[in-house]
């Protein structure tokens, strides 16, 4: 059974865009993203509501930057946080392109690229429009607490990025390519803490990491810089533990996104999560630096925690989910 897909004809990145939160925006990365916004509500009168405005103004920036019309797009494909990704549905609904919605946690971006990728290079489809958001509000409002019960959250918590980002995929010439995927597979490890979901997904990030580079048999320097989607602090730090018991060290070569979108000092508890953690880093910071030549190759693994509210309170464990995308520039 093999998870990677090589493609012989490399999908391209035809645009990008992004739109962060306010405090994405007080982060490290802020010069990187298209768009700040400066409080959750976006002129809204419901977090919803801003959620939606957001992620659809994303993608028609993105639709724009790649002077690509949504009537030449064949498929979006989109996905969220929120029960029934209704935030996805309601962006579809307004755009009238041929929709998939998706549904893999904080892994979707990564899902979303890999299916696009295979869409095109299957022959399926020329361009393929992929997109994800998340909301610090609705997603507390729905998956914890109310905010105002001020309730105190656990040093393994991790904070839920606000944001939105889409990305234009295609055939033929471009510089950011897509030559190879790897899908992860649902895996539960037995661990029950919603409070902790970095270290329930470090291990799917792990056996990802190996599939990739045992399938595509590239030596473990061949990328300039890897990400994990959203395990942040402790769940990188497990990460780590894994592959130094296997004798593999990536180094600084290794980060995660849930630690690169915000500063320490910005009480975030372990770090970032969310849809657009690892969507905000990768269609901020990394196209950018792929596009400047900063560096040439990068793989991201988009890390997923599949647990729902009710599940969570039955008392049940967390099945979790590991994507990578290899994008590279010459």
């Amino acid at each position: 059974m093999r998870q990677t897909r090589e493609f012989a004809n490399p999908p391209v990145v035809l645009g990008y865009a992004t739109i962060a939160g306010p405090k994405e925006g007080e982060g490290p990365l802020a010069t990187y993203f298209d768009k700040i916004i400066n409080n959750l509500y976006y002129y809204e009168d419901t977090w919803e509501k801003a959620e939606q405005k957001m992620f659809l103004e994303v993608v028609e920036m993105a639709l724009q930057k790649a002077s690509v019309k949504k009537e030449e797009v064949d498929f979006f494909l989109a996905g969220d946080l929120l029960n029934q990704i209704i935030s996805a549905n309601f962006v579809a609904k307004s755009l009238g392109i041929p929709f998939f919605g998706l549904y893999n946690a904080c892994a979707t971006f990564y899902e979303g690229l890999i299916l696009g990728a295979m869409l095109i290079a299957g022959g399926f489809a020329k361009k393929v429009l992929v997109g994800v958001s998340s909301h610090y509000a609705t997603v507390e409002r729905q998956y914890r607490n109310p905010t105002e019960q001020g309730v105190q959250k656990t040093p393994t918590s991790q904070w839920t990025v606000t944001g939105a980002a889409a990305v234009v995929l295609g055939e033929g010439e471009g510089k950011i390519k897509i030559p190879r995927v790897t899908v992860g597979k649902a895996l539960d490890y037995g661990m029950f803490d919603p409070s902790d979901m970095g270290g329930a997904m470090a291990p799917a990030a792990f056996d990802t990491l190996l599939a990739h580079f045992k399938e595509t048999g590239l030596s473990y320097d061949y990328y300039d810089l890897m990400a994990t989607g959203d395990l942040a602090r402790f769940g990188w730090q497990i990460l780590v533990k894994l592959l130094q018991e296997r004798n593999i060290n990536f180094g600084q070569r290794l980060t995660d996104c849930g630690i690169m979108i915000y500063r320490p000092d910005q009480q975030v508890n372990a770090g970032g999560s969310g849809t657009a953690c690892s969507a905000l880093v990768t269609a901020g910071y990394v196209f950018n630096e792929l596009s400047q030549g900063k560096i040439h190759k990068f793989l991201g693994i988009g890390t997923g925690a599949l647990l729902s509210q009710v599940t969570s309170q039955q008392g049940m464990s967390i099945p979790v989910i590991a994507h990578a995308v290899s994008f590279e520039c010459y």
